[in-house]
This record gives structure tokens, sequence and C-alpha cells, in this order.
């Protein structure tokens, strides 16, 4: 008989926002904790990417839609929608960017933040 996959309960808006992630198989899904580097934009950086324009799409409309249905709450700002190579979404407290896979080893956004408390989530199989 096989496994159920184990559900992990949502809790906050950032397991929400991996939820919607992992619901449209983006990778290396990774969380920067910024509240201890003083004064930074945000709380924490969620960083994922695709292998598609359309996958980063599905993610950034996932992640839309998880959150609402969740946390009945929806991004103060979107950007880079229109070409879905790199998403910024802005939920004010996390800022969730979702690359295409090139752009983000180009822009490297997690070695910026590289003393930052990082998480690593793991990828779905």
């Amino acid at each position: 008989m096989a496994k159920s996959p184990k559900v992990t309960p949502i809790h906050s808006l950032n397991d929400a926002i991996v939820h919607g992630i992992q619901e449209k198989k983006g990778t290396d899904i990774v969380i920067l904790d910024l509240r201890e580097l003083g004064e930074t934009v945000t709380d924490f950086f969620i960083v994922c990417h695709a292998t598609s324009t359309t996958q980063v799409r599905a993610i950034a409309g996932s992640i839309e839609e998880e959150v609402r249905k969740l946390m009945q709450s929806k991004p103060w700002h979107v950007e880079g929608i229109e070409h879905s190579q790199w998403v910024l979404m802005d939920y004010v407290n996390t800022v969730v960017h979702v690359f295409l896979k090139d752009l983000r080893e180009y822009y490297r956004v997690e070695d910026l933040w590289n003393d930052a408390q990082r998480t690593d989530v793991p990828n779905l199989s």
C-alpha cells in the first residue's frame, strides 16, 4: 500500500506561499529571514525558480490563490507578470521572487543576503 504524502499544516503566510509554490512544482525554494539584519525592506524573502515562463506565471497565480484562500490576504504589489521571467510579489512582511532558472543564477539574490538566516525547503518528488 502506497503512503499518502505528508501534509504540512499551514500556520503562516510563509507556509501558504511555500504551499502555492509547491503546488506548481517550483524548485529550490529558499526562505531568507531578514529580521535580525537591522533595517531591511521586509522580514522575509522567499525565492524559487521555474523552467519556463508558463510555469513562472502558474507559480505566481498559485501563490496568490493559496494565500487568498488560506490567509484571506492578497499581495500589496506584483510586478514582472507580463514577461514572467522574474515575478516579484510583495506581501509587505514577505517578498516572493519567482525566477526563471537562468535569471536566478544570474542575479543570485540569495547571495546578496548571505548573512540572513537561510532555510532550504526540500523539493517535492
